[in-house]
């Protein structure tokens, strides 16, 4: 394993081997939870076929992984800072495993989503905690290149995810899609055991229990309200009536963590812009981003009638150029800056999204690869800038608050944004026969320019940024710096 090129200050010999060691045992748990996430995308009308299902009724797998992690995640820095970063993150390896048996031995759909369920718990505090470690081993001025570094590797999920989870789906049973985490999560449990750092809060206050359940209970209900109402053809009352209960109870619990102490996600770090714009820009942004892997496999196989593994070949370059562009990512974020950077690309985000409406049984590979190519590329680029951009100004007492409150945020736009893509072509689909692919792939392009033009309107979030946000985390000061003539 190759040392962490990231310019520290002078460390004792045990915090340099820390820090050499511990961004390979976070990419592996990354490595593992990545996989599986995009496997069971490109698997997921395979298995709607094999389970009887209708291919939508298949996001509530994905659905129920997304809202547990969601859910669980505002735990994840309670137990870190109570029982430690290395024995929470051993527990969350072991869970996901645990669940990727239990996926494998499913025999019906509500089995499969109980064991999704259970996946979600451990990935619920993966990566946060995984998160935490990081920030509270490096400098705040090597968080850029430690998370980069990070990801890399877990980049060659996406990579290797959709091909695989085609060719298993063409080959083999596709309960073999789960199994294979297992010898990943059992090196992973290796590696935590021996590379994975201790850390603990200093002082760790009681969990707030009230501040759990109110916000657990409205996110959930949120989401499965979300779910129900693309999927079944219900009262509106009634749905409108969840909807509203689900929006009381997370403002019942916005009003709670003003009044105590010590919430479960405390909502002063929203007081700080470059946090605020990050969170909140990003949830909004992810909206567009997270309902596209749900929804290429369908068109692809459903629409266009590839097989699971030639689309996974098609979805594989946006893993590609993910990687090549998180090798750019310090000098472009160096170059022009978190604003900069953000509002433009965000645009670009938009406008790759609502390509894919040009898409069809027509289109040549080439297009389909060209397009795949740029939304990794775009993508890979505004995840770094977001996630970095959330801990330019925060403390280091508050890397614990801030690592949970933005994993949740992320979390709940990927949940949100599953569900708005399912919701949203069924609307369009409306009474058609969905195993027409005519009738298919319009509302598809529909989706899509409705996904995009979501995202192009969250770039106006970053308006509120300053030029020199972010700049401590970047080094866009910098070479700002260097640009700007002495005057004298």
């Amino acid at each position: 394993m190759s040392e962490l090129p990231v310019p520290l200050p002078p460390a004792d010999a045990a915090l340099e081997k820390t820090r050499r060691y511990l961004p390979w045992v976070v990419a592996v748990a990354l490595f593992m939870q990545q996989l599986d996430g995009t496997i069971v995308n490109t698997a997921a009308p395979t298995m709607a076929t094999s389970l009887g299902v209708a291919p939508l009724a298949l996001k509530s797998v994905l659905t129920s992984y997304t809202i547990a992690i969601a859910v669980l995640i505002p735990l994840s820095g309670w137990l870190a800072d109570k029982f430690g970063t290395r024995r929470v993150f051993g527990f969350a390896v072991a869970i996901f495993t645990l669940g990727s048996l239990a996926c494998g031995l499913s025999l019906n759909l509500p089995m499969l989503v109980a064991s999704r369920v259970l996946q979600g718990v451990g990935a619920a505090f993966m990566m946060p905690v995984g998160r935490i470690a990081l920030l509270r081993t490096f400098p705040k001025s090597g968080i850029l290149r430690a998370m980069n570094f990070v990801i890399i590797p877990a980049l060659l999920g996406p990579l290797l995810g959709p091909l695989t989870g085609g060719l298993i789906v063409h080959w083999l049973p596709w309960r073999v899609i789960f199994l294979i985490n297992i010898p990943i999560g059992i090196l992973g449990l290796f590696l935590v055991k021996w590379h994975m750092p201790d850390h603990r809060g200093s002082a760790t206050d009681p969990l707030d229990t009230r501040g759990f359940i109110l916000f657990g209970c409205g996110i959930a209900l949120l989401s499965w309200v979300l779910e129900i109402f693309g999927e079944h053809r219900l009262d509106p009352l009634p749905v409108v009536g969840l909807a509203a209960l689900s929006l009381v109870l997370i403002g019942a619990y916005f009003r709670h963590a003003r009044r105590v102490p010590d919430p479960l996600l405390p909502v002063n770090l929203f007081g700080i812009r470059t946090f605020r714009v990050s969170v909140v820009g990003g949830f909004l942004t992810r909206l567009g981003i997270s309902g596209m892997p749900f929804l290429l496999p369908l068109l692809y196989q459903l629409g266009m009638g590839f097989q699971p593994w030639q689309a996974g070949l098609l979805v594989m370059p946006q893993a590609l150029a993910a990687i090549g562009m998180k090798i750019l990512t310090e000098r472009i974020m160096g170059r022009w800056g978190h604003k900069r950077v953000l509002l433009c690309n965000t645009v670009l985000i938009g406008l790759m999204i609502a390509a894919f409406s040009q898409v069809g049984p027509g289109t040549p590979v080439a297009v389909i690869l060209l397009f795949s190519v740029m939304q990794g590329s775009v993508s890979a680029l505004q995840f770094t800038a977001m996630n970095s951009l959330a801990y330019a100004d925060t403390s280091d007492a508050q890397a614990s608050d801030a690592s949970t409150v933005a994993s949740t945020g992320q979390q709940l736009a990927i949940s949100f944004g599953i569900a708005f893509a399912s919701l949203v072509t069924a609307w369009f689909l409306g009474g058609i026969d969905r195993s027409d692919s005519a009738q298919l792939i319009p509302a598809l392009h529909k989706a899509y320019l409705l996904l995009g033009g979501v995202t192009v309107a969250s770039s106006a979030m970053f308006l509120t940024l300053r030029a020199s946000d972010g700049d401590n985390v970047s080094g866009h000061a910098q070479a700002r710096n260097l640009e700007e003539p002495v005057e004298g």
